[in-house]
């Protein structure tokens, strides 16, 4: 993926970090902010690293992140 930000709230993919989905956050620096689907702590990484997520692996992040909030564990 080019090193141009995508919108915030896109799904991408952190390949460095065993395929994890998570949503575009904003620029920290040389890095982009990711963070989990359902919630949870965000982290950071280089652009070179990251590709938009498939639309399969986009419903699996949304399906998950509805399980979570209808568990209860997400707002």
């Amino acid at each position: 993926m080019e090193s141009v930000p995508p919108t915030v709230g896109a799904l991408l993919v952190d390949t460095s970090r065993n395929n994890r989905v998570g949503e575009f956050r904003g620029v920290a620096g040389f890095y982009w902010s990711l963070r989990p689907m359902g919630g949870g702590t965000e982290w950071e990484v280089e652009p070179r690293y990251v590709r938009l997520a498939l639309p399969i692996e986009q419903l699996h992040a949304r399906t998950a992140r509805a399980n979570a909030r209808s568990r209860g564990d997400i707002l």
